[in-house]
């Protein structure tokens, strides 16, 4: 070697620093890889992406092969660089080259190709399985040897060496990826997907029909009265109860009603009208809506009615009202109620219903009352204050000022709400 030209042995220094620069951009591209489009891309047929995939299996062997062909590359190169520096400067060029070869090994080895490699690594590291796949098969041998020493030693300090290729996610870390999806979902899916997400958060307390808005028929009224109020009725499935709503004894279906109410009023009995009821379907309060929504597929059913857990009837569910959690309102009924239990005042401030779910006020306005403990405002306010106000009151609770408005004997009826001035500022 030390008989050859100074401008082979040039072109032969280049040649090694190219060859280092893709070895240091494929560890680069092949480490920083979107594991799940690489399998969405293996799935598909990809070839590239299969051979990547199968490079991947085993990391350890992958950086193995990567760093021996690295290493071997900047070996020789050191080697022809202290040639090339003795024969330009005698004795001192040992020196001289050595710092030049650090330098160009550390801008065009190094960090240029590595950067680019992490900007595109799809792309260099589609490009490196070509080359590295046959190279993993002709230097198997010594990989493995290497591998072995390796594995060996870390061993020895209580690492594990095995390897899965497969990478799961919890819920918040995959609320996290849909979330910063960006364009690539559009907003109304990467909502969906989100709120299917936090229904293993919320239960059916949080979204039931509390019992004192259940509308449904007291079988101990009058016929005439219990016909007129299912003529009249906006809703499609009305549960059937004894005096209270926790005596419930079936749900009609006004389908099924169609067929009874043909006849003259007088020739309808109570008899009657609970033949074609169906049973009822009674759900703890505290079920998760992930579990509700398997619950009502296996029942197929589409209503149930929510107890504590002293057997109490706290409201119903519908199946309606945990797909709106999901997909949004079916309807305007929801948003128009809204805009009548919220309304804005002058001041900057809302006029809310006491009656009104927490959850829905935060998710009408943009808010972050608490939510674990009760579940309307009314609750909420209750809970701060320990006791039915005589008069109208102010207080604060985290970021947000509450003044009651009006007050009755059972509860607080309307509360004005602002938003404290620090966090508006």
């Amino acid at each position: 070697m030390n008989n050859l030209p100074l401008e082979i042995l040039f072109a032969a220094l280049v040649g090694l620093l190219i060859i280092s620069a893709f070895f240091s951009g494929s560890e680069t591209a092949l480490m920083s890889l979107n594991r799940y489009r690489l399998r969405h891309l293996t799935k598909k047929g990809h070839r590239s992406a299969h051979k990547v995939t199968e490079l991947l299996r085993r990391p350890d062997r992958l950086l193995g092969l990567v760093l021996i062909g690295n290493n071997l590359v900047n070996v020789y190169a050191t080697t022809i660089t202290t040639i090339i520096a003795m024969r330009l400067y005698g004795d001192a060029g040992i020196a001289i080259g050595s710092a030049l070869l650090t330098l160009v090994i550390l801008i065009f080895g190094e960090v240029t190709p590595k950067t680019v490699a992490a900007q595109h690594p799809e792309r260099i590291a589609f490009f490196a399985s070509w080359i590295l796949k046959p190279m993993a098969v002709i230097m198997h041998p010594l990989v493995i040897m290497i591998n072995a020493v390796s594995n060996s030693l870390v061993r020895i300090f209580g690492v594990r060496t095995q390897h899965s290729t497969l990478e799961h996610l919890d819920p918040e870390e995959l609320r996290t990826v849909v979330d910063e999806a960006g364009d690539l979902i559009p907003d109304q899916h990467q909502g969906m997907l989100l709120n299917v997400l936090d229904l293993e958060k919320s239960t059916v307390e949080d979204i039931m029909i509390p019992r004192n808005e259940v509308e449904g028929l007291d079988l101990e009224r009058p016929v005439v009265d219990l016909l007129q109020q299912i003529r009249t009725s906006d809703y499609t499935r009305l549960p059937l109860y004894e005096g209270d709503i926790n005596n419930v004894v079936g749900l009609l279906h006004l389908r099924d009603a169609a067929r009874f109410m043909a006849k003259d009023d007088k020739d309808i009995t109570v008899e009657e009208i609970l033949s074609f009821a169906s049973e009822p379907y009674f759900v703890p309060e505290a079920t998760p809506l992930t579990t509700q929504l398997l619950n009502f597929q296996q029942q197929k059913c589409r209503m149930a009615l929510v107890v504590d857990e002293y057997g109490e009837v706290q409201g119903i569910v519908t199946l309606e009202d945990l797909l709106e959690e999901i997909v949004g309102e079916f309807t305007t009924n929801v948003a128009e109620q809204a805009d009548q239990d919220i309304v804005a005042t002058d001041d900057g401030g809302y006029l809310i219903d006491g009656g009104t779910f927490v959850r829905d006020i935060n998710r009408h306005l943009d808010w972050e009352l608490p939510t674990r403990g009760p579940k309307t405002l009314n609750g909420l306010a209750m809970e701060y204050l320990e006791s039915i106000p005589d008069g109208n009151v102010c207080f604060e609770l985290d970021s947000y000022r509450l003044e009651t408005t009006e007050i009755t004997d059972k509860m607080i009826a309307w509360v004005k709400v602002h938003q404290a001035e620090s966090e508006e500022e």
